[in-house]
């Protein structure tokens, strides 16, 4: 096997690895399938692939869009875990309405289902700029 092709496979999986953590993240955050594939943009079939717990060994590659919606997923994830203690505030924080001006009483999970990578980054740096408050 050729060294660009060993790094192909790493990627596939580091992409796998990703996606499921981001997707079991979004699922513990109380997401409809229909918001996951949004959030993310990936298709049904692939939330499907994902979710089937038979094919652990599914591997897949994305575009640059797909790997920076699940690491601002994940960066979420971190934000919030350092700013709460409590695992319910963690996990519950994204479906809770919230009145902050970006948000404009709707939850931080509505405002990322509308898919675009605008509204998830700014999610992200709302939430990211918590950690420098004290609440």
């Amino acid at each position: 096997m050729f060294v660009a092709d060993k790094i192909n496979e790493l990627d596939k999986n580091k992409s796998a690895t990703g996606l499921r953590a981001a997707i079991n993240i979004l699922d513990k955050w109380g997401a409809s399938a229909t918001q996951v594939s949004s959030v993310l943009r990936i298709s049904d079939s692939t939330y499907a692939s994902v979710q089937s717990k038979e094919d652990t060994d599914w591997s897949t590659s994305f575009d640059a869009d797909v790997m920076q919606r699940i690491s601002l997923v994940l960066n979420i994830h971190s934000a919030l875990r350092s700013i709460f203690d409590n695992p319910d505030n963690v996990y519950g924080f994204a479906g809770m309405r919230n009145d902050n001006h970006f948000f404009n009483a709707r939850s931080p999970l509505e405002v990322m289902a509308q898919g675009d990578l605008v509204s998830l980054h700014e999610t992200f740096r709302c939430i990211d700029s918590l950690r420098h408050t004290t609440l």
